[in-house]
């Protein structure tokens, strides 16, 4: 299919849909009927440019270009609007599942970037007693394992407690996605330093025989918390490395692509910092048995992961990879192709679709 052909024979339909678009936008009434219809039509052909473009010219430039035109078109044709409750249906069982989904690999190497430093200096601080030594004045370490690690769960009100919670965990979220655009440099560093925080603390109880006492105030709300503090950082990572490898982008519209899927993922995950808020201030300072703590963290966090998984999966079969606006864009196949087994060449003349 030639490219330029393409444009030509078409861009006054994009053009066209684009004006329509944007006065409907204003107000469907400022359309009369003939022109809801050539709207509609135009809504329709462009889709099938869309998947033209997708399948045949793979140009990053004209894709995002008919992404916005079809999105943008789809909205008014469906009645569908960013701030309806609808819409914020889709974004936690499409948009936000998607996006992470597709980062998977990026939060993976964050996983290990947080717990890699968490379990080597637990491990260092549980097998050297000059490790220990050096971690902390013995009277320190010992008001810390005694008293202060466990009452630091119930030092406000659980309500009070859990609001704070949640703005500290947003904030490391928000540093770790954001640090990315320096070179994923930044966002490293957060997960380093995080992880090494937990470590010690594992440590230094694991030294004194009472690491099953660490793990039990530890667990209930930190499995949901680590985890999206690490699925933050592979945003931030994701962000970096788009700048450093944009790949057969531009550098900016890697940049912005993967910007806007990395706010999806920050946003959505305002929802599980909430949970895990709530855990910490309801659940881990209650004087309960162990179990029943640790267990209602780890239900919580295996259907985090369990949702994740599904709906991410699904979302991606659907060729959907997390972006703003993505999961409104109709898939229409060419008409031309319709039929026409997998991998068969587009037919002579497709460029006027």
């Amino acid at each position: 299919m030639d490219l330029d052909r393409f444009l030509a024979t078409n861009a006054a339909a994009w053009e066209r849909l684009a004006t329509l678009t944007a006065r409907a936008n204003r107000g469907v009434r400022r359309l009369d009927a003939t022109e809801l219809e050539e709207l509609v039509a135009l809504y329709q052909r462009t889709s099938t440019h869309l998947s033209l473009a997708r399948t045949y010219l793979r140009d990053p430039g004209l894709v995002a270009r008919l992404t916005g035109l079809v999105a943008a078109a789809a909205a008014v044709v469906y009645g569908t609007r960013p701030r309806t409750l609808r819409a914020l249906g889709r974004f936690f069982t499409t948009t936000f599942p998607a996006a992470v989904w597709h980062l998977r690999r990026f939060v993976a190497v964050s996983a290990l970037l947080l717990l890699v430093p968490a379990l080597a200096m637990g491990i260092w601080l549980d097998s050297s007693p000059r490790a220990v030594d050096a971690a902390a004045p013995e009277a320190v370490r010992q008001a810390l394992i005694e008293e202060d690690f466990e009452a630091y769960y119930s030092s406000a009100p659980a309500a009070e407690f859990a609001t704070q919670v949640f703005t500290n965990n947003v904030r490391v979220a928000v540093l770790a996605f954001a640090g990315g655009i320096l070179a994923c440099l930044p966002t490293a560093y957060v997960l380093v330093f995080n992880g090494a925080n937990v470590g010690v603390a594992g440590g230094l109880f694991a030294a004194a025989g009472e690491a099953p006492r660490f793990f039990g105030l530890i667990l209930p709300h930190g499995l949901l918390e680590l985890t999206a503090v690490a699925i933050a950082g592979g945003a931030g990572l994701a962000l970096g490395w788009s700048w450093l490898v944009p790949g057969d982008r531009a550098r900016l519209d890697a940049l912005a692509e993967e910007g806007r899927r990395a706010v999806v993922v920050v946003l959505g995950l305002v929802a599980a910092f909430a949970v895990a808020g709530l855990i910490e201030g309801f659940v881990t300072g209650r004087p309960w048995p162990t179990a029943l703590r640790v267990g209602i963290g780890v239900a919580a966090w295996i259907a985090f992961g369990c949702y994740l998984a599904a709906q991410g999966r699904a979302a991606a079969a659907a060729g959907l990879t997390g972006t703003l606006g993505e999961e409104e864009r109709p898939v229409v196949p060419p008409l031309e192709l319709v039929g026409r087994p997998a991998g068969a060449d587009a037919p002579p003349g497709v460029a006027s679709a």
